[in-house]
This record gives structure tokens, sequence and C-alpha cells, in this order.
């Protein structure tokens, strides 16, 4: 029998949420691809891309022999062999993360230092460390035994999937079904793993494969409301959220988490939407949290019904969450107190974890000496979408030198974004060296000036090859010798990086999240929100400049909504920073000098805006 202080215990410790309250988003194809195995069994989620299928079984091959456990190779010949090894990796991490975290539930009986260290690495003040802590002083961790191993909590192993990157594949010339393209097979295989997880879904609205996730049982919750495959959209704001909802709420699926993230200010692909400033997002999501749930889930009962689905006893609730460009504890602490989020994302800054990421050493150091000139946003992504980028990347420096000996492009040899079917219907990606000389054999058939053709031939092979630049990272960490990729690595990290210079151990890192330590040298780093605005701002400044005095209807339509929503931004935050108390008190000025700054320069921009407007108008 256990004593009524320690059951008393054991119960606070069973109500308890997460360990931590922040998560490793996704990065790059590579960089997070066996993050689960290092930070899983410590209670921290991490997220698995779900593009690369060659990668990952290269990587389970390795860890394979490595651990010397069994390894049966699925090769492109097998049927379905894709969607067949994302379920075979997903399935190890799976049962090695179980592996590694049954051995830390042991170490609280056997080896109390190794379980304290644990402890120590959660926040302060949280009630699952100090009840902890309290059963470690005043009772023999051998007495409480194996009931309270049961509460120790295991992150989370989620994958992504780009909703886009949605490939059509073919067999022997012939188009195979559409459950066969790119991301409907890895969401297959997903859906076939053992994991009870979520899958975090990106980059917009697909709406074959959102109903395709109506064939696979485990993303529906039982009469509990207990969900073994959880959905979670990356949203931009809440109206994409309601949407994208209700869209699955009809089929009776749930959402139970919407990712916010920073349009610009982030690392990877870049959104940036209308203009729209994440701590105004935020701060909806926050006002009308409720009535998204009974919104949506009006629509989820009515769903369950029309398909005959359990509709659960109990209202099924829904995380928010955020991430983009946040960087000190306060920071941190202020997006879960003030906007009620449930996790932050810490992206970037992980990337010089090698105890959390896979990052090859010549990477990192570039990672760590990089300064704000050093990550742009770039146009190098076949997807049409701008991307963080590292100047001075080997990719590039690899594709500088094909441009230079006459070959601009890339071999492609995994095709994963080949999605442009201006040439064929089987699609090639606009990165690759077939697509860029057919651009450039055109272009040479234009008679327009010298300086015109430059400008367009530099647009054609600015395209960098990132599907496989991205994963290489984590072949040269491991060994394994990128024979089909090539040694070029492709690195996309947020503008956050410029102020972390250093690697960090895990524990630096995360006592820095924690505010035990500020592993930041440099004192001039701006606040998120005051650096995610000049980011817009710059990026509004650039399509301005680029749009002709003859802009479009649409063009300007854009351009003056742009600039509207961006001066509601500011409006809002110069209201919330006015009306802080204890926060951000040494930069609480600086803020609001900028925010007068940036005004003063959107007032510029609008002018230029109007300015062509009128001269549009006048040639007419």
């Amino acid at each position: 029998m256990y004593s009524t202080d320690i059951l008393l215990t054991i119960n606070i410790i069973k109500k308890m949420a997460k360990a931590h309250s922040f998560h490793v988003p996704v990065m790059g194809i590579g960089f997070t691809i066996d993050s689960p195995l290092k930070l899983a069994h410590l209670g921290i989620d991490s997220v698995v891309s779900m593009v690369d299928d060659i990668l990952v079984e290269k990587i389970r091959k390795m860890y394979c022999e490595k651990l010397e456990l069994p390894y049966k190779e699925i090769s492109a010949k097998v049927e379905d062999f894709r969607a067949k090894r994302f379920t075979a990796y997903l399935d190890f991490l799976n049962e090695q993360v179980d592996r590694k975290f049954e051995g830390l539930k042991n170490a609280t009986a056997e080896k109390g230092q190794e379980f304290r260290s644990y402890l120590e690495m959660l926040p302060d003040g949280s009630e699952l460390k100090s009840e902890f802590l309290n059963v470690a002083t005043n009772f023999s961790l051998t007495d409480i035994g194996d009931r309270v191993k049961e509460f120790l909590q295991k992150g989370s192993i989620d994958v992504n999937i780009m909703t886009k990157v949605d490939k059509d594949n073919y067999s022997k010339g012939e188009k195979l079904p559409v459950e066969y393209n790119d991301a409907h097979a890895a969401l297959r295989g997903y859906a076939n793993s053992n994991l009870r997880s979520s899958i975090i879904l990106s980059a917009g609205m697909n709406p074959r494969l959102y109903n395709y996730i109506e064939q696979f049982d485990d993303f529906y919750p039982d009469g509990m409301g207990d969900i073994k495959k959880k959905i979670v959209l990356k949203v931009s704001d809440y109206r994409s959220a309601l949407i994208q909802g209700k869209y699955f709420a009809k089929k009776g699926i749930w959402v139970s988490e919407y990712r916010i993230e920073s349009g610009l200010n982030c690392g990877g692909h870049a959104f940036a939407t209308d203009g729209y400033l994440l701590g105004p997002v935020l701060a909806e999501f926050k006002e009308k949290r409720q009535e998204l749930i009974d919104s949506v889930y009006e629509t989820f009962v009515q769903g369950c019904d029309n398909r005959g689905r359990e509709i659960p006893d109990v209202k099924l609730p829904i995380k928010i969450t955020a991430q983009g460009g946040v960087g000190t504890a306060e920071e941190h602490r202020f997006l879960l107190e003030h906007y009620d989020v449930d996790s932050v994302g810490w992206g970037t800054p992980f990337l010089l974890v090698p105890e959390a990421t896979t990052v090859d050493k010549s990477t990192m150091n570039q990672l760590a000496n990089a300064v704000e000139k050093d990550i742009y946003l770039s146009d190098i992504s076949p997807l049409g979408v701008p991307f963080n980028s590292l100047r001075g990347n080997t990719k590039d420096v690899e594709k500088m030198a094909r441009i230079a000996n006459g070959k601009p492009g890339s071999p492609c040899p995994k095709r994963y974004v080949a999605l442009d079917q201006e040439y064929t219907p089987k699609g090639l990606c606009t990165a690759s060296h077939k697509y860029q000389k057919l651009k450039i054999d055109e272009l040479d058939k234009e008679a327009i000036s010298p300086e015109e053709y430059l400008v367009k031939y530099d647009k054609i092979v600015e395209k960098s090859c990132t599907c496989v630049g991205l994963g290489t990272s984590a072949l040269l960490v491991h060994g394994i010798e990128p024979k089909v990729e090539g040694p070029g690595v492709s690195v996309c990290p947020g503008p956050n990086m410029a102020y972390f210079n250093r690697k960090m151990s895990l524990k630096e890192m995360v006592g820095h999240i924690y505010g035990k330590v500020d592993v930041i040298s440099r004192n001039d780093r701006p606040n998120m929100f005051i650096k995610e605005l000049k980011i817009y701002v710059d990026y509004l400044r650039d399509r301005v400049e680029e749009t002709s005095s003859d802009m479009n209807r649409k063009q300007e339509k854009y351009l003056l909504t742009f600039t509207h929503n961006l001066n509601e931004g500011i409006e809002y935050y110069r209201g919330l920073f006015t009306g802080l108390k204890d926060r951000f008190e040494d930069k609480k000025s600086e803020m609001l000098l900028e925010l007068d700054s940036n005004l003063d320069a959107l007032q510029e921009l609008k002018l230029k805006i109007e300015g062509k407007k009128l001269a549009k108008v006048t040639a007419q």
C-alpha cells in the first residue's frame, strides 16, 4: 500500500500537461529527421519531415546497422514503396524512443542522479518538477516504484507534410492513381504506422489530400474523445483556421491544434499572406478561441452523424501554439501568458544544438558565424515561395559552379518538387538542368537588349535544388556518402539565427528558453515583434519597387491591403506595448520608437503606391 502523501503526489502528477512548454518544429528535410531519437524520451516534442523517402530509408539502414538490428530493404521496385518506407521508419523511431524512455523510467528507481538530471531540464516552477522533487526528497524512489513511472511523459514523434508537395507519379509510363501522389503516399505511410502522435499539415489547403484522410480510422476520435493520430494545421490567420477546421469537421474529423507561425520571421518557406503580423493574429485567436471551438464542434457533431461516426461524450479541446522568431525567455513567457498559447516553437536556434538536430560541422560553423546580412529572404525555392536562406551555403556554391561551367540547374535526382507542367505533364522542377536549359533556349530566341537578357537569365538560374540540399546534412553527419545527392547542403534558418553565435548543449538551450541562462552574447537583438514588423515593411518595399507604374488592379489591391494590415498591426502594438506592465521594460521605449519609424516608412510606401496609381490613370 502507498501512503496518503504518495497517493496525493501521484494523483497530482497524473493530471499534468506536457512536460515542456516548447516544441521543436520541422526544419528542412533532414535537420530534424532523427530528432525524436534525441529528444522524445526527455519529454520534448519534435517534428519529422515526410518529403524524402529515400533519405529515411538510408537513415533507417544506418541506425539498424549501428544498433545491430535486423534491416530489410524496401526498394523502389516494391509496390507502394514510398508509403512503406515512411511506415517502417516511423515504427523504428517509435520502438527506439520507447526503449530509451523505458530506460529513463527505470532510472527513477535505479539511478537517482540520472533521473534528477532529467528533472533539472524542466522549467522552474512547473508542478511536474516540484512534485517529483518533493517525492525524491521526502520518499525513497523505490517506495514509489512502478506507479510513478506511469506519469513520466514522453515527447511526441510528430510528422510534417507540405500539402502542395504532392507530385503525380508514374509506373511504366502510366500515371498512377492519385493515392500514389507524393503527399498522399506520405500520409498513408504515417497513417499505417504505430505512432500515437500528430501530423502537421502545412503550406495551405489541398482538398484532395484532406479528403483522403477520411479513409484512415486513426484520425477519428473514439467515444471518450481519444484520437490516436491528431490533425495539426499550420495557419497564418483566424479565418484560415476556421475554414479548414470546419472542412475537416464536416467529415467527422477534429483538428486538435492550430499552429500559428509568423509569415516572414521564420525559417524555411515564408508565406507573407496579406501583411498580418503575429501579435494581432494571436490576439484574435485568444479572443475567439471558444467561438472557434463551439463553431467547429457544432459542424463536427453533424459531420459525425452524417457519416455514422461515434460522437464523443465530451467536447473535444483544441490547442493554440505559436512559432516564428522567438528568442528569449521573456518572449517565450509572454506568448504563453499573454496570448494563452499552449506551446511555443523554437526552431532556428536548435540548429546549433547537436543533441537535438542533425547539422554537419561545416554548416553549423557557417550558421554560428552568420550575421543579419547573411540570412536573407531568397527566391531560390522551386516552389515559387520566398525562402529564408543562408548566404554562401554549399548548395549555392555548387549551383554557381554549374552556372560558371555552362550547365546551370540541378541533375534533379529525386524530383520531389517536379511540379511545373509547362513542358511535360510529368512535371519538371524549375531548379533542374532540363527545365533551365529549355527556358534559356527560349530566352536566346527573344529579341531583347543585353541588359534585359541578363535580368531574365539570372531569374531562371536563381532557383536552387532544395529537396536534395535540405536533406544532405543528415547524410554527412552520419557518414553516409551522398552518391545520388552530391555534397552540397542547403540550409534555411530564420532571421533569428543572427543572434545565436555558438554551438550549444541541449541543457544550455533548454535553460535559455526557461530563463536559467542567457546564451545570446549580443545586446542589440530586437524584440521578436519589432523584428517581424521590419521584415514585413522591407518585404512590402521590395514588392512596391518591383511593381511597374502600369500595375493592374489586382496588384494595387494587394499592396494597399498589405499596407492597411501593417498599419493596423502597428497601432495594435502601440496600444499593447504602452499598456504593458513589467514586460520588456529594458526595450519598451526603443520598441515604441521603432513603431514610429516603421509607421513613417509605411506612409512613404503608401504614397508611392498611390503615385503609381495616379500615373496609370493619367497615362490612360
